[in-house]
Order: C-alpha cells, then sequence, then structure tokens
C-alpha cells in the first residue's frame, strides 16, 4: 500500500495553461519526489488590452509519501 499526499500549486505563463501546468510540475520537482499526477482544477486568464496577457492554473499535484 503506498501512502500519497496531494498540494495545491498555482502557476502562471503568458504562453499557455499548458505551460502553466508544465512550470507548476517542474517548480514542485524541486523540493517534491515521486510526484504521480497532476490534476488541474482550475483555469483562468488575465485579459489585457482585450487580449489575453496571462494564463493561469490552480492544480493539486499527487506524490508518494516514502
Amino acid at each position: 500500500m503506498a501512502v500519497l499526499k496531494v498540494i495545491e500549486i498555482l502557476a502562471n505563463s503568458e504562453k499557455s495553461w499548458e505551460e502553466a501546468t508544465n512550470k507548476a510540475v517542474e517548480h514542485a520537482s524541486k523540493s517534491v519526489k515521486n510526484i504521480r499526477s497532476v490534476y488541474v482544477n482550475e483555469q483562468s486568464a488575465q485579459v489585457k488590452d482585450g487580449k489575453v496577457s496571462e494564463y493561469r492554473v490552480n492544480v493539486k499535484i499527487t506524490f508518494e509519501v516514502k
């Protein structure tokens, strides 16, 4: 049986929601090992001058505790 823990992370990108998600996982992996999955909980975007200027994600990252 594995023990899993979930943390919530907010991340942003000027390019896409996908890049914001990748940034969240990359940042978490610097201090958290054994990441198993990422769940995109929310997506939002900031608009400036009628165009999307920033993509934001709220993700839940699941990792195994050893």
